[in-house]
């Protein structure tokens, strides 16, 4: 991965792919999200977290807009954007949108992302 913002776009990438194991690949061991209503802080919460939405919204379609990188050097690179979302909830469709923050990190070579916050 060669930048940050590729980063950000191959977890996008990875989201849709309502594989966890894709998403995974793409976190720091250390990674922690804070969600509405639950903070994950080891990967096997963020992982049953992830695979837990997948089951309530079918077909999940996950984007950003509006993204600003508010801070980057070389080895964290922190972004805000607008979130949204569309899939199918018991059969019938449903879209939101929020906010969102993600830090990045560079390790080993790699962009991982280490936080994210979502909020509706």
């Amino acid at each position: 991965m060669k930048t940050y913002q590729d980063a950000l776009n191959n977890y996008i990438v990875a989201t849709n792919s309502h594989d966890f194991s894709n998403v995974k690949r793409l976190l720091h061991p250390e990674a922690v999200f804070l969600f509405s209503d639950l903070t994950c802080t080891t990967l096997d919460e963020i992982g049953h977290y992830f695979n837990h939405a997948w089951n309530v919204i079918k077909e999940e379609v996950y984007s950003a807009t509006n993204i600003q990188w508010i801070a980057v050097d070389e080895k964290i690179a922190t972004c805000i954007y607008t979130y949204h979302y569309h899939g199918y909830q018991d059969g019938k469709f449903v879209s939101g949108s929020g906010r969102a923050t993600n830090v990045f990190t560079f390790v080993e070579g790699e962009w991982k992302l280490i936080h994210e916050h979502l909020s509706s």
